[in-house]
């Protein structure tokens, strides 16, 4: 049985995508809804204030620490 590495089976073309490549900004604003979402809560008015404080706090960029 072989043990090849990943590298050993790519071909000169393949490469890796960036990180900074594969996470886009939204194309509006992100919403309370939007990080709920992304959170996998229910939207409920609880989670909506979780929501809301934590785009008060962190800005847009809380829902990119859900999101891949």
């Amino acid at each position: 049985m072989s043990t090849s590495t990943p590298d050993e089976s790519r071909s000169p073309d393949d490469s890796c995508t960036p990180d900074a490549l594969l996470h886009s900004a939204p194309s509006r604003d992100v919403t309370p809804e939007d990080l709920v979402m992304a959170a996998g809560r229910d939207v409920t008015p609880a989670s909506l204030d979780w929501a809301r404080r934590k785009l008060d706090s962190e800005g847009s960029a809380a829902i990119e620490k859900l999101l891949p």
